[in-house]
């Protein structure tokens, strides 16, 4: 059951492309991404706050005195999961042709650890702020990706040891930030 309203709307629309399926036989796939990183990504996520915090010299605030876990998943093992599913929607065998596939990294990873490869990436220490849980959010998230890897062969490829490098190479390019 859906413990915040970002997770109520995203229950609501796979019910919705249930529904469609059924109806009018219209296949139907569904996405779920688990916490995207990289290039172009969401200034709103931790990451590219904490990128910016630190840079500037500022508190970064961590939730739940830091005892959070994240399927932190590289952009470029998004797009390989959408691709391996683009060409072959799910065929109506009598069941409604719908399908819903978890694309993430397959590995929680302690978001202590995500702060001390940004510190490492980005040559400096954070100030942390410890705060308690925020209403609505979740202590750790997890992608199973054994359907999309059964039906599809997916795997994701890109470990935080290495996206993050990757993603800070491109914040301090692309905001002009030399060193």
């Amino acid at each position: 059951r859906p413990v915040s309203l970002y997770a109520a709307t995203k229950k609501a629309d796979e019910l919705m492309g249930h529904a469609y399926a059924h109806l009018y036989r219209l296949p139907q796939t569904g996405l779920r991404f688990f916490t995207v990183y990289g290039p172009w990504g969401r200034p709103d996520m931790a990451l590219w706050l904490f990128t910016k915090a630190i840079l500037a010299g500022q508190p970064i605030r961590v939730f739940n005195h830091g005892d959070m876990q994240r399927d932190f998943t590289y952009i470029d093992d998004i797009v390989a999961g959408v691709l391996a599913c683009f060409d072959s929607p799910p065929t109506d065998t009598g069941a409604p042709p719908y399908r819903v596939y978890n694309i993430g990294n397959h590995r929680p990873e302690k978001l202590l650890h995500l702060i001390d490869l940004l510190e490492q990436a980005l040559g400096r220490k954070a100030e942390r702020l410890l705060e308690p849980m925020q209403p609505g959010d979740v202590q750790a998230t997890y992608a199973d990706i054994s359907s999309i890897q059964r039906d599809h062969g997916f795997a994701p490829t890109t470990a935080i040891e290495e996206g993050i490098p990757k993603f800070v190479a491109w914040y301090k390019k692309y905001h002009r930030i030399n060193d």
